[in-house]
């Protein structure tokens, strides 16, 4: 069974299967690699040390997750927004399909999942097929053996090609293991600097395909699992989803150009790029959702009660509350909840979403704002 994927390019096809040589390749280091290079380790480096002065990290980390899954899934054609995402994991009725939800929340478990399974597993192809499971798991591709690497071709193309006209066919059955097998023993290897072994590891995975469905979500999620196996961040704080969906012809064309033309410095210098925008990216959200949150905290000071105090840290983790589940979350009755969330509607910090005075629903839209920004795609000079 072919997967047949949404992925287009305008290259010439080739429909002889391409067995990518071990890695490392041979890597020429030019100026522009290694400033690239400098410019994302710099940031990376920054996005590691204010996510290890948080003093709660979940605040941060909880929703920037739920933005990964829902840019990356989107990268495989669902829907799903983040907005959508929190509201529905805030108890509230939405307007869009439950696969997409679906979709979005296995994201969610599946990172959510590997984080945790880091602690005891290395990362390794038995993490890898856990992490498939969790990701398939219920949806749409769950016919393409979740958790299971795959026994038959597969190929990629334009929907409805068959293998002699895709774009590209990664190795046969025969050679997949063989393939994965080179993939986990490079893992562990320390020859290259960290940030481009990940852009190798990523490549490969793509390259190699191992799945009937899921490979380009899987490849994504082993970039931020790799950097916390590793210790280069604490916490899941880097995600490349954003910036591969905005750069998404760009972001294929490398990949190809890798393994029809060897290009292998054309693709690490954008992976680093990536690596350091969002590296950027993810510094200015978390620093201007903190920048938020002490500025309702100073303004709530003395004036609200100390449920309504701990609402605004629950509403940094998600924006979107029902009354209902405020009063489940702080242990409390129905009333108090209800007062909690009206004092902070008064004073600004939440606005009423719903129309009706039954099931009523508020956001902290300030944060949804800035979580629902477009992936910034050029450097911060300021920053600089």
């Amino acid at each position: 069974m072919a997967k047949l994927s949404k992925k287009t390019t305008s290259r010439t096809a080739s429909s002889l299967p391409f067995v990518p040589a071990p890695l490392p390749p041979h890597i020429t280091w030019t100026d522009q690699l290694v400033r690239s290079l400098s410019d994302a380790d710099r940031l990376v480096g920054a996005l590691a040390g204010h996510g290890a002065q948080l003093p709660n990290p979940h605040v941060l980390i909880r929703p920037f997750i739920r933005r990964e899954a829902v840019l990356s899934s989107k990268i495989e054609g669902t829907q799903a927004t983040i907005g959508e995402l929190l509201a529905a994991e805030a108890g509230v009725n939405v307007d869009r399909s439950a696969d997409d939800l679906r979709e979005v929340g296995n994201y969610v478990a599946a990172l959510e999942y590997g984080v945790k399974r880091l602690q005891k597993l290395p990362l390794s192809l038995r993490l890898i097929g856990e992490l498939h499971a969790k990701l398939m798991k219920g949806v749409r591709g769950d016919h393409a053996a979740p958790g299971e690497f795959r026994r038959v071709q597969n190929w990629i193309g334009p929907p409805g090609c068959t293998e002699k006209n895709a774009t590209y066919v990664p190795p046969p059955p025969g050679r997949l293991m063989g393939c994965l097998s080179d993939l986990e023993s490079y893992f562990q290897n320390n020859d290259l600097p960290i940030l481009i072994q990940v852009a190798l590891v990523h490549y490969q995975f793509e390259a190699i395909h191992p799945f009937l469905d899921g490979n380009g979500r899987v490849g994504r999620l082993l970039i931020t699992l790799m950097l916390m196996d590793r210790r280069v961040l604490p916490e899941p704080l880097l995600y490349l989803s954003a910036f591969f969906e905005a750069t998404r012809q760009d972001y294929y064309g490398r990949l190809l150009d890798v393994s029809r033309n060897g290009k292998w410095d054309d693709w690490i210098v954008y992976f680093l790029n990536g690596v350091a925008r969002q590296a950027e990216d993810g510094l200015s959200r978390a620093a201007r959702i903190n920048e938020l949150l002490a500025k309702w905290r100073r303004e709530s000071a003395g004036k609200v009660t100390n449920n309504a105090m701990m609402l605004i840290e629950i509403a940094s983790e998600n924006p979107f509350l029902t009354i209902k589940g405020v009063a489940k979350r702080l242990d409390v009755a129905y009333t108090t909840a209800q007062r909690a969330v009206l004092v902070l509607q008064d004073i600004g910090i939440l606005d009423e979403t719903s129309n009706g005075k039954r099931d009523r629903v508020f956001c902290a839209t300030k944060i949804l704002e800035i979580l629902e920004e477009p992936a910034r795609l050029i450097p911060d000079r300021a920053a600089h």
